[in-house]
């Protein structure tokens, strides 16, 4: 028990993450009867922690208080173990804020993200950054996702806030090119993880160095990602390899635009959530929805031994 304690504090963001969703009533608020029951279900396949108020989980449709809310659902839910809440804002301040609030309700760590809307040079990137590493004292993943944000955070760069801020203690590298985690690697202290951030990059993101996963699919499949990556960390290649084949149709619908309604839509066609989501974003149309099905049923048709196990 010691050495399991002493080993998650020396690397917080080993392991499986769910970037949860976020489940909606009918009336659109926020169904935390259901949250709470879905986190606990992706606990209970053997994920180590909770993302909550990332973009999966529709964090820029979100009130100040709706997200206090879910974070204070998910903090009692997981009774002890983390939540590691999305640092989004439009301002430096407005972040710092978010940032101080999680920590008073209990959260584990936070994930900090660049400045929706506004990109820049690194010396006001470094300085946003520095300022939400530097709101609390919690362990922080740095989330690099150029393609979505528009700001890419290299190597060099990271390893410079990571020698400066003791508390960055992890990347979420989600660039989509797998040579960044090796130069990640390379560049930072052993005491920040890099974790993969794009579901149909975990088997090579692993074998490159990278030693956790924020997932996506993982929603509706959590003991499958479970699986899949603890196969891939223990050099299990050929099982590996072939749940990797079973599930990369699926782990896909996370790296396009819709990711948010097409993993909302695989819950509930699943029986784990409801398709739900909040304007701009629109549900499904018929087409797109025929589509998934077929991808689903597709899976269920050739569903590999031992999966989930």
């Amino acid at each position: 028990m010691t050495t399991s304690r002493n080993a998650a504090a020396a690397h917080p963001f080993r392991g499986v993450f769910p970037a949860i969703t976020t489940p909606f009533n009918a009336d659109g608020s926020v169904d935390h009867g259901f949250l709470r029951e879905h986190a606990r279900w992706m606990m209970a396949a053997g994920c180590d922690g909770m993302i909550p108020l990332g973009s999966l989980g529709e964090t820029n449709t979100l009130e100040m208080d709706e997200k206090m809310a879910v974070l204070e659902t998910l903090v009692d839910a997981l009774d002890g173990k983390p939540v590691i809440p999305g640092i989004a804002s439009l301002s430096t301040a407005g972040g710092v804020r978010l940032a101080q609030a999680a920590r008073d309700v209990g959260c584990g760590g936070l994930m900090a993200l660049p400045p929706y809307v506004y990109t820049s040079d690194w010396r006001e990137m470094k300085a946003h950054m520095a300022a939400l590493v530097t709101a609390t004292e919690l362990p922080v993943i740095l989330y690099n996702n150029p393609g979505a944000y528009r700001t890419d955070f290299l190597a060099p760069q990271i390893a410079e806030l990571a020698g400066e801020h003791a508390n960055l203690r992890g990347v979420k590298e989600s660039s989509g090119d797998v040579r960044r985690v090796t130069a990640l690697r390379a560049a930072l202290p052993e005491s920040v993880d890099i974790l993969v951030g794009l579901d149909d990059a975990i088997v090579e993101g692993v074998a490159a160095g990278a030693t956790g996963w924020i997932a996506g699919l993982i929603n509706a499949y959590p003991a499958e990602s479970v699986r899949l990556f603890e196969l891939a960390r223990d050099g299990r290649a050929v099982e590996a390899a072939e749940l990797y084949r079973w599930f990369l149709p699926l782990l896909r619908l996370d790296v396009v635009n819709k990711f948010v309604q097409l993993i909302k839509f695989v819950q509930e066609e699943t029986g784990h959530g409801s398709a739900r989501v909040r304007a701009p974003r629109l549900e499904l149309t018929d087409a797109e929805k025929a589509e998934v099905r077929e991808l689903l049923k597709t899976a269920s048709g050739r569903v590999p031994a031992g999966v989930g196990a």
